[in-house]
This record gives structure tokens, sequence and C-alpha cells, in this order.
């Protein structure tokens, strides 16, 4: 897919303390990620999530991507189906 062109609205970007620690931790920032997320770049997401999010584009509903920080932790990206909002977390914090 094509990494500069925004595929929906993230509307209102947040991260939870969890997320926010863990990519200080592995000094990396946000910004990536979630050009990442809003361009089709799921991460490593499973088949299964990847077809149920080119699903979620065209009906909208909610997308989801996951991708390892550099020290290995896995961060989710969560945009709601209303595309109100686009929270940045750790898995054990859903």
């Amino acid at each position: 897919m094509n990494t500069l062109t925004p595929l929906f609205d993230l509307g209102q970007v947040v991260a939870t303390p969890g997320a926010l620690q863990a990519l200080q931790e592995a000094s990396q920032t946000p910004l990536g990620f979630i050009a990442r997320h809003v361009s089709g770049d799921w991460g490593e997401i499973c088949p299964e999530d990847t077809a149920q999010n080119a699903l979620s584009l065209g009906h909208g509903y909610r997308l989801q991507s996951e991708y390892s920080l550099a020290n290995g932790t896995k961060l989710w990206i969560i945009t709601e189906a209303d595309r109100s909002s686009t929270c940045l977390l750790l898995p054990e914090e859903y």
C-alpha cells in the first residue's frame, strides 16, 4: 500500500501510559507507527485480522494494527469504527 496516502481519519490520537512508557524505553516515537497504521500497513497481525481490516475500511468498522518495538514489546493501534479516535496501547491494556 502507498505509505504516503492516509486511508481513513484517525480522529483524536491518544495513548495509554503503558504505551508511552514502552515507546520511551525503546527510544522510539509513535509517529512512524501511526503513519504505518493510517496507510494500511497493519504490521504483524494475522491473515484473518488483515482480511477484517480490509472489510473494515470499506464498511467503517474498527481497525487494528500490531507492531513490535525495537525492544520486542508489542504495540497495538486501534481506530474506532466511527473514526472518532485512535489509541496506542499495549495488548495487556486492552
